[in-house]
């Protein structure tokens, strides 16, 4: 899709810019760096978009082509989003941002009109995967309202708001001089205006004969060629939408009173019916009572059986309360179908595409405010088509996400077995009718899978592999508390206004399949995966109390720029006095003074859970009130399932829990984790405030966004809903948040201590104020010990600071290799005892000790402001790198390339940037979002082959590449929206009709909008714009009857200019023999009477 103009910044010039720099390295350090070579170059990364899933946000338009199947939604924003077959969508964007009003294909053709709000019309060839735009067409004077491009036509009649209609040429993109006025259409003894065009369509029998709908209620039959107005017909009500019968003999109109009128044709003193689907009929012969407006009817014919009448709105007004409907009337039978939101626009699918047959229909796409539902009308009860696009990211708005790209392709079938069971029944079971368009050639080798968070507590996990999205396994984590059954139940205790459930952070290993999720509500819950059911009678349960007396701080001066390096030896630590509380809990509600404590926000589920095969809760963990004030968000979380523990952190300090033994392993604060080495100088820590408002985060740019419009989950205190974060990332140092957040966590069998000759299992913690430490853990070696021995903790200190928050860490071996995360292989929980396999725990592929005064491992750090890389386990600074001095950075990973690792981050200006590793050279920096708000931060993120993603809007995810490579590769991977499709015969005439001339009509439009005939268009009136596809993009897209008109006349034109060419040297050969023979002449005068030997 589009490419960015990216500045790729020369490798090793790194000194030269001026948001970089790099430290002087110990000697011995750059030996042993300048032994490690780098295969990551400039030349490997490229950024562009690759494709957009989910449902299109705030759609405004719809249109189908019967014949190639494609679906084309237009949004209020701009987008144009295309869908055929599953796994076939595109995403296209006009530039202007104006509301999609109308679309029209040209069907069959690869083209596609469509009409915006400001008064434009595009022309977009779709002959190409990725579409774009041939011809624009501004109009200056006069406001589009409505647009219709009849069956194998070039010509479009635009209709507009002072109740003219225009026509264009779709070929050339060019107004015709023939112009229909409103005051030439209705009748001169009118005197008011008849309002704006709403509605234009030709009779399907005689194409010369155009139909005009009015605001106002006035109906008018056009006869193109007279220029003058066959009929003229008159009700009180406004008109919504016209509907024709394909014989052309009758057709029916929506008004804004809830009622529907057919006329005959030749009839228009008054209509031929008057009805009102959903209207109370008073016994005593009057008018029923007015409804709401019915917005569009569509009237289908069959050849066997009744015709179809289908209409949106029109309900009483005492339904007060109900939701949008659908009405369904076929013969004497009316099917009311509720929707689950509001009814944007409908469009019957029908087996013709001409509009002069048996319509015979055959489905329903109604695209509704969020949703796209498509129902069968061929089956009783008028079930749904199952849809197979990833339509349902939005069910619930999303809180969080993350992105494993190259995880193990055994977890994309085991997910999907256990998530195909969780899908509904009731289909329809025809196929898909939507499925157009071929899937694209190229594939990608690796899996890749999407999990989302979401504000009801559910996760999602998708299957993004290949360019696509689908859903394999929906957990639903609410299941494990007591739901409250109202609003007046709502427990005193919660924390946040809304959404109690909603997910804040995710941590899953692929490999062992271990889930860990932090909730709002101050919860942390393990899940382990399984094949089989089970049933838990009680949730296991941990209660913590984390509390802190002293940890409001005074950051040092420049305390990010200067390194403390310094290690002190711990000693084995136990936790704080607070114990984890058993389950029922059996602690007060209330201290001594009558506030509450040790009470969790939540209530846990008290009647056992049934647990359907997936994932299974292990552990659930809350965080308790403490002395009346509630516990802190959590904001950082770990877990690593060859350790079996679980670390998260938020504003009081750290925790580590055993989830294998259920026990609370640590419990401290921040400043106790410093231990000798804290930085800060601490203050008691002021009072709080009892309840904490949940932080509504801003689905746009404009925060005058309504409640509708607003993810309304909450979200921790570090990851506050403005940019302008209290933290010392922020953008100015003013307002510098006082509290010290543990921002970062990470695992790994590292050399923590400058004594240390062998890697042992580490936690690496992060804080918000640019702190990192290590802890030790001795983790028993076999299974027995593990369930039976704690597990020792030992404190390290602190080992390096920076500026900024601690966003991410990483470890490399000695060669600059990234070392992946220890695990424990997954094996079947529930199996029994004598058929589980013993676990085995998986380490990475490091080197199993260090010599003396050598070092042979590199943890990689990152925080919102620099990057630096640390050697072990001497501890000396190798590289470091600023990465921005006027933003911050929001998301950081280490990735791994086809051609190595790399440091990929995303700036709050926009910026994305990717760093080698482990020098930090600059190798990209592109401004690709200039304008970011919160949902982009909360939810962008980076993952391996050079693939990342983002929430461009609540209901979309936006997929980007940042490698070569894919780029180069993109064409061939995406799909194709035209496929070479005959247009079907057209319905036979009969011998009769073609006897006495009763069937349809033709019209020979170019003779009556032609240039020659009607003259030019004042050129005031609109400007024309040549869109970026040409006319060598025409050219290709043009086919069938237009198509073959163009290349008619351009093969035409051609013959002329040879037939030009050959004249001219016809001409020329002549002019030649002329010459000679004139030549020839004069020599036989001048030698006819010599002598032979004169000569």
């Amino acid at each position: 899709m589009k490419k960015f103009n990216i500045r790729k910044v020369l490798d090793g010039l790194t000194a030269s810019s001026s948001s970089s720099s790099a430290a002087a390295s110990p000697p011995s350090g750059s030996r042993e760096n300048d032994m490690i070579q780098e295969t990551l170059q400039s030349e490997h990364f490229q950024l562009c978009k690759t494709l957009r899933h989910g449902f299109p946000y705030q759609p405004s338009s719809m249109a189908f082509d019967p014949v190639q199947k494609i679906l084309a939604i237009g949004t209020q924003n701009g987008a144009l989003r295309l869908f055929g077959r599953a796994g076939v969508e595109c995403y296209c964007q006009h530039e202007s941002g104006s509301a999609v009003i109308q679309l029209e294909f040209l069907v069959n053709e690869g083209a596609l009109v469509s009409a915006l709000a400001d008064d434009s019309i595009h022309l977009w060839n779709l002959r190409q995967k990725i579409p774009a735009i041939l011809h624009s067409l501004k109009f200056n004077r006069e406001r589009i309202t409505f647009c219709h491009l009849p069956f194998q036509s070039k010509w479009l009649y635009v209709g507009t708001e002072r109740g003219n209609i225009h026509i264009v040429n779709v070929e050339s993109f060019t107004l015709s001089g023939y112009v229909i006025m409103w005051n030439k259409a209705i009748e001169l003894s009118s005197k008011s205006h008849p309002g704006p065009v709403v509605h234009i369509s030709d009779n399907p029998m005689d194409e010369g004969k155009l139909l005009i709908g009015f605001e106002c209620g006035i109906v008018v039959l056009w006869d193109l060629k007279s220029k003058k107005a066959d009929y003229r017909y008159n009700y009180d009500e406004a008109i919504h939408s016209v509907a024709w019968h394909h014989e052309g003999k009758q057709f029916v109109c929506s008004h804004s009173d809830g009622t529907l009128t057919t006329w005959n044709v030749r009839i228009p003193a008054k209509p031929a019916q008057i009805i009102t689907p959903h209207g109370k009929q008073p016994k005593d012969g009057k008018k029923p009572e007015p409804c709401k407006p019915i917005l569009k009817v569509e009237y289908k014919t069959t050849r066997v059986g009744e015709p179809f009448m289908i209409l949106c709105g029109g309900l009483s007004y005492d339904t007060v309360g109900r939701r949008a409907c659908l009405t369904v009337m076929h013969g004497k039978s009316t099917a009311v179908l509720e929707m689950d939101y509001s009814i944007v626009d409908f469009l019957t699918l029908c087996e013709t595409p001409y509009p002069n047959d048996f319509q015979e229909p055959y489905a329903v796409v109604v695209l509704l405010e969020k949703d796209l539902v498509v129902i069968d009308l061929a089956q009783i009860g008028y079930p749904i088509f199952e849809n197979p696009y990833p339509l349902s990211i939005h069910e619930s708005p999303v809180t969080c996400c993350e992105y494993y790209a190259d995880c193990p392709a055994e977890i994309i079938p085991a997910l999907y077995s256990v998530g195909s069971k969780q899908k509904r029944q009731g289909f329809s079971k025809k196929e898909w009718p939507i499925s157009g368009g071929n899937w694209g050639q190229g594939t990608l080798s690796f899996s890749e899978i999407i999990v989302t968070g979401h504000a009801d507590g559910s996760i999602k996990f998708w299957d993004s592999s290949a360019l696509m999205l689908q859903v394999l396994y929906k957990l639903k984590t609410a299941k494990v508390f007591e739901k409250p059954r109202s609003k007046e139940e709502k427990s005193t205790t919660d924390i946040v206004d809304e959404d109690p459930f909603a997910i804040q952070i995710l941590s899953w290993c692929p490999e062992s399949r271990v889930l860990c999720v932090a909730g709002v509500s101050a919860h942390v819950i393990v899940y382990r995966f399984s094949k089989q059911e089970v049933t838990t009678e009680e949730v296991q349960l941990l209660e913590v109390r984390m509390q802190c007396e002293l940890n409001e701080v005074e950051s040092p001066e420049g305390g990010g720029e200067q390194a403390s390096a310094v290690s002190t030896p711990g000693t084995s630590s136990s936790p704080q006095t607070s114990l984890p509380q058993s389950h029922p809990s059996t602690s007060s509600n209330n201290s001594s003074d009558g506030l509450r404590d040790n009470v969790p926000c939540l209530k846990v589920r008290s009647s056992p859970l049934k647990q359907s095969p997936g994932y299974q809760v292990e552990l659930l963990i809350q965080l308790v009130w403490v002395s009346g004030e509630p516990p802190q968000q959590i904001t950082s979380l770990a877990v690593n399932s060859a350790y079996g523990l679980v670390a998260f952190g938020n504003g009081n300090g750290l925790a580590v829990v055993d989830y294998l033994q259920k026990t609370l392993l640590l419990n401290m604060s921040t400043a106790e984790l410093y231990g000798s080495t804290d930085p800060h100088h601490r203050q008691p820590r002021s009072p709080r405030k009892a309840r904490q408002p949940s932080a509504g985060f801003c689905d746009g740019n404009d925060a005058s966004a309504t409640p509708e419009e607003r993810c309304k989950s909450p979200t921790s205190d570090a990851r506050d809903n403005s940019f302008s974060r209290s933290r010392s990332s922020s953008v100015t140092s003013i307002d510098r948040e006082s509290r010290e957040v543990v921002s970062s966590l990470y695992f790994c069998d590292s050399l923590s201590k400058k004594s240390e000759t062998l890697a042992v299992p580490s936690l690496w913690v992060g804080t918000s104020l640019g702190g990192m430490m290590a802890i030790t853990l001795s983790v028993p070696s076999t299974p027995e010990q593990r369930m039976q021995q704690p597990v020792a903790v030992s404190f390290c200190g602190s080992v390096v600071r920076l500026k900024g928050g601690i966003l991410r860490m990483a470890q490399l071996d000695a060669s600059g290799t990234l070392l992946p995360h220890v695990y424990e292989p997954w094996y079947e929980p529930n199996a029994p005892e004598e058929e589980r396999e013993p676990p085995r725990r998986r380490r990475p592929t490091s080197p199993p000790s260090s010599q003396e005064n050598q070092d042979c491992q590199y943890i990689v750090v990152c925080s919102e402001k620099q990057a630096k890389v640390v050697a072990l386990p001497s501890q000396n600074f190798i590289y470091e790198h600023n990465i921005t001095e006027a933003s911050f950075v929001l998301r950081a990973d280490v990735v791994t390339m086809t051609s190595g690792v790399g440091l990929a981050c995303f700036c709050a200006n926009g910026h994305i940037m990717t760093l080698s590793l482990p020098s930090l050279r600059p190798l990209l920096d592109v401004n690709y979002l200039p304008l970011t708000d919160m949902r982009i931060a909360r939810t962008f993120c980076f993952s391996n082959q050079g693939q990342a993603m983002y929430l461009t809007s609540p209901t979309e995810i936006q997929r980007i590449t940042y490698s070569q490579e894919t780029c180069d590769n993109l064409q061939e991977m995406l799909g194709e929206l035209f496929t070479p499709v005959e247009t079907p015969e057209a319905p036979n005439r009969g011998f009769f009709k073609g006897l006495f001339g009763g069937g349809a009509q033709s019209l020979d439009r170019e003779d009556l909008f032609g240039e020659v005939t009607a003259g030019k268009a004042s050129r005031s009136l609109a400007q024309h714009i040549p869109g970026p596809g040409g006319m060598e993009g025409m050219k290709g897209a043009a086919s069938g009857v237009v198509g073959e008109l163009a290349r008619a006349r351009i093969a035409l034109d051609e013959r002329g200019q040879k037939l030009g060419e050959l004249e001219e040297r016809t001409a020329a050969m002549m002019s030649s023999a002329d010459s000679f023979s004139k030549h020839a002449h004069d020599i036989m005068l001048k030698y006819k009477d010599k002598k032979w030997y004169q000569l």
